[in-house]
């Protein structure tokens, strides 16, 4: 990696993103761009935490959309596709194309996401940098070891309130509507949002098709399934902003770790 090339860091309204943009910023300053996904069913409380996140930063943070579609509803309306082998056509048309589109524009040292320190994310991780070399991967949240609980613990520190979704109880702060979403949480978002439940039970019907491996939304049973469960804070093992001194106990299990910690390796 060159020491002047320019940094895309995807910040996508998620606490993980958050952070992993503040620590690109903080190690290659104004050399990062960090750039946002807009979606028309994002929560609107998104709106706030950017601004938070901007001022936390000491930059703007770039808006993309899509020019073809709006959001979820709009590409399943469209495509009559939901889900499949390949996985949600809306992540492809929301966001990969996107993300394609913005590498063609301009060139880069490498991009930052937002995957936690977890043997999952790893894994993650490790797939997706095998999938997209191009992409110059950068995973500061892996490398720093820092968990989901300890990325809200340090947007506390910073004055940030977490973003909406998670004081509802949701894992992410995923569109409103999110089709990966299994039973439990369809039905609550039948109790949240029941505009947005309304809408992908008659776009099911529409398209034929169902977002989830069972019933159609209207024939879900209430009770059918977990229910979300709120993520806390966790202070970990460090008790302020201080990304150098990270341990984790758990480390020898990610036999891949330090693989994956730069694009350029």
């Amino acid at each position: 990696m060159s020491n002047t090339g320019k940094i895309i860091s995807w910040w996508s309204a998620g606490v993980t993103s958050a952070v992993a943009c503040k620590l690109a910023i903080d190690e290659f300053g104004d050399r990062v761009t960090p750039m946002y996904f807009a979606i028309d069913s994002s929560h609107p409380d998104n709106d706030r935490f950017k601004k938070q996140c901007e001022e936390w930063y000491g930059v703007d943070i770039e808006v993309r959309r899509s020019e073809k579609y709006l959001d979820q509803y709009d590409v399943i309306e469209k495509t009559k596709y939901v889900n499949g082998p390949s996985g949600a056509r809306c992540t492809l048309e929301l966001k990969k194309k996107v993300r394609m589109q913005v590498e063609k524009e301009c060139s880069y040292d490498g991009q930052v996401f937002g995957f936690e320190y977890s043997k999952k994310e790893i894994n993650r991780a490790l797939r997706f940098k095998e999938q997209y070399p191009s992409a110059k991967p950068l995973f500061p949240l892996i490398e720093k070891k820092i968990t989901k609980p300890e990325t809200l613990y340090l947007l506390e520190q910073a004055g940030i309130p977490r973003p909406e979704m998670y004081n509802l109880g949701y894992k992410n702060n995923n569109c409103i509507g999110c089709v990966k979403g299994g039973t439990g949480y369809w039905n609550k978002i039948r109790i949240d949002f029941p505009d947005h439940f309304n809408r992908m039970a008659e776009l099911e019907r529409k398209i034929g098709r169902s977002c989830i491996k069972s019933d159609f939304l209207d024939e879900l049973d209430p009770n059918k399934g977990h229910k979300q469960k709120i993520v806390m804070p966790d202070c970990g093992n460090f008790c302020d902003i201080e990304f150098s001194e990270l341990e984790h106990p758990q480390l020898e299990l990610f036999t891949n770790y330090p693989e994956l910690l730069r694009g350029d390796k």
